[in-house]
């Protein structure tokens, strides 16, 4: 108590010495009050100083509230002003005391680590899911650091830190050299794609950012992402597997991601697109490292590779964790949602990789989803399963609803593909149902949706005629529609838009299926969900050829076809049928007339190859007959 009494005076001492120095004019600057606070306040006892400094604050409100005279009113107005200086600069001395001891605790983490998982170990220091985020500042604090923990050491532990320092290092002055050419790409370009496809100069940022750099391994990354070519290559080119190197890398990764992920989601004049453009950086990253480390596994065995591998795992893991953190995170829809290119195929394998590595979360139910929903589109049914039923499990267990909710709808979905309509409907009924209790109105458009759409199908397998049947379900399908519309939600529109029209289809009223379709392909095309665009111009194309109207059925046919194929869908073979029996019934010469007719309206969607590809994906078709 003796202690506690003495502090307390020393304390209250102390802010007395610094408001008369104000006072008298004797403090010059704020630099002043921080010091003479960062010699004063001894570590521990910011409890006994706060509450000496509360104690002078009400002390001085009462002289200002009951003045004896206007001039002791005066004199305790700046002693409140010089109390306000204190209270600032005492809790700037406090932020930099939480910021050393995070940096100490680090350091020292770092430090103790076992010699192979040093670099993982910094790895999670730096992780952008942590509560304490260490800035661009702490960072070089945090290399400096180490290197001063190395100083007058020949050890390989030593060295082995050194190389941490020196990597953090270099990443934060590439980082200096890229900052302003974060988003130039986008107006020298005039387009928002971040994808690896395309030629150098031509798409995405990756050709820009490696003129910045003079560092070999990031600048070769980015070359290789720039022209699309294997990353195996690029790992085979006798790669540096030195630490410094790679800390580098992921500093300038990280740097970058987070930089357009930040810049994405400030686009006020446009929050939706802003948001597919987050999107889009979340993935592209989380896939860029889970890639390297698939790749980095073909190289000869040791232990420099098996920890570079792991720390690659680890950074896709983290940013598949704050992407998941994310308001913005497409629970119903997919990867598709947000890149596009033939690399796709094999996206949702690098992307399952990490996740492997970690505990059921929250984060990790919500990844699963959008892998599930990936996967469906891909015709890989018994392993979409698997991912809904899992992050079903782990949503219930994190008490995630909408998430929950979110797997039961795509569960309905996927029994209808497996034409399991029974259980179809049974999942929208208990999605429609939860949805509505605890107010998910975005889960409830898309169970209503489902509701309705697994009807429609069940009626038509069991070849039931009576209209009441279909009534009943196209309404359902409609009530989902209004609710997505009145959410202004594009996914869930696409997808409502979709549903209706393929009903409408099934029961064989092709020219009111046309309607929405169109309304449908329009839907996902702004939200960018490249399978429910193909999807739709798939139901599109037949609708069109229902109605004779063959220009268009070729048309929908040939996109929807191409768009399926270039994500690995195996929907794509049903358009591709619906234009070779197209081609059959008109001939090869009128069919290729009606074909180059659509050329314009074609190549502005996928792009002259894309175009001269149609020929040869009707000869693959042919050819698996």
């Amino acid at each position: 108590m003796t202690d506690s009494m003495s502090l307390r005076d020393r304390y209250l001492k102390l802010i007395d010495e610094i408001v008369q120095a104000t006072l008298k004019g004797n403090i010059r600057s704020k630099e002043q009050v921080y010091q003479m606070l960062r010699q004063g306040v001894s570590t521990g006892t910011g409890e006994i100083f706060e509450r000496c400094l509360e104690e002078q604050f009400k002390t001085t409100q009462q002289q200002i509230d009951n003045p004896v005279s206007e001039i002791k009113q005066a004199k305790a107005t700046r002693t409140l002003r010089a109390l306000g200086t204190i209270s600032s600069e005492y809790t700037r001395l406090q932020e930099q005391n939480r910021v050393s001891d995070v940096i100490t605790t680090a350091t020292q983490a770092i430090i103790t680590a076992a010699a192979g998982d040093r670099f993982t170990s910094l790895l999670r220091v730096i992780d952008p899911n942590r509560q304490q985020v260490l800035n661009l500042q702490q960072l070089t604090q945090l290399a400096k650091t180490l290197q001063q923990a190395t100083a007058n050491s020949d050890s390989e532990t030593a060295k082995e830190i050194e190389q941490l320092s020196l990597g953090i290092t270099a990443g934060l002055a590439s980082w200096q050299r890229l900052e302003d050419y974060l988003v130039s790409w986008i107006y020298d370009q005039n387009r928002g794609t971040i994808g690896f496809e395309g030629l150098p100069e031509q798409r995405g940022p990756w050709a820009l950012w490696a003129k910045q750099l003079n560092s070999p391994l990031p600048q070769s990354l980015f070359q290789t992402l720039a022209r699309n070519q294997s990353l195996t290559e690029w790992i085979d080119s006798k790669l540096s597997l030195e630490l410094d190197d790679w800390v580098e890398l992921a500093v300038i990764l990280q740097c970058l991601q987070r930089g357009l992920v930040s810049w994405f989601d400030k686009m006020v004049y446009d929050s939706k697109i802003g948001a597919k453009l987050s999107i889009s950086t979340f993935i592209v990253f989380a896939v860029i490292w889970s890639q390297v480390a698939s790749a980095l596994s073909l190289v000869s065995v040791s232990a420099k590779r098996d920890a570079i591998i792991n720390g690659c795992f680890q950074v896709s893991l983290q940013i598949l964790r704050a992407f998941a953190q994310q308001e913005y995170f497409p629970l119903y829809g997919g990867v598709f949602a947000s890149l596009s290119g033939s690399y796709l195929r094999d996206a949702m394998n690098y992307l399952d990789e990490p996740l492997r590595r970690v505990e059921g979360t929250q984060e990790k139910a919500r990844i699963l989803t959008l892998l599930g929903y990936s996967v469906r589109a891909q015709g890989q049914y018994d392993r979409a399963n698997y991912f809904h039923q899992q992050a079903l499990e782990i949503a219930r267990e994190a008490d995630d609803k909408i998430c929950e909710i979110a797997n039961l709808n795509h569960l309905s979905r996927l029994c209808v593909a497996q034409k399991n309509y029974t259980q179809a409907i049974s999942y929208s009924q208990r999605a429609l149902m939860f949805s509505r209790s605890t107010g998910d109105k975005l889960g409830e458009a898309n169970a209503l949706a489902n509701l309705g759409y697994s009807e429609v199908f069940q009626a038509k397998e069991q070849e039931q005629v009576e209209p009441e049947v279909y009534e009943s379900a196209i309404q359902y399908l409609e009530q989902g529609l209004q609710v997505s519309e009145r959410l202004g939600d594009g996914q869930s529109q696409a997808m409502c838009f979709s549903s209706l029209g393929i009903a409408l289809v099934v029961i064989e009223q092709p020219k009111k299926a046309v309607v929405y379709l169109e309304k449908g392909w329009q839907a996902a095309q702004f939200s960018g969900d490249l399978y429910l665009q193909g999807v739709n111009l798939a139901y599109l194309a037949q609708a069109c050829y229902g109605l004779q109207n063959f220009a268009q059925a070729i048309f929908s046919g040939s996109l929807g076809a191409y768009l399926l194929e270039q994500i690995g869908s195996n929907d794509w073979r049903k358009p591709a049928g619906l234009l070779t029996i197209l081609q059959g019934q008109l001939g090869s010469e009128a069919f290729q007339t009606l074909l180059g007719q659509q050329r314009g309206k074609i190549i502005p969607v996928i792009g002259v190859d894309g175009y001269d590809y149609i020929p040869q994906l009707l000869a693959k078709y042919r050819e698996s007959i």
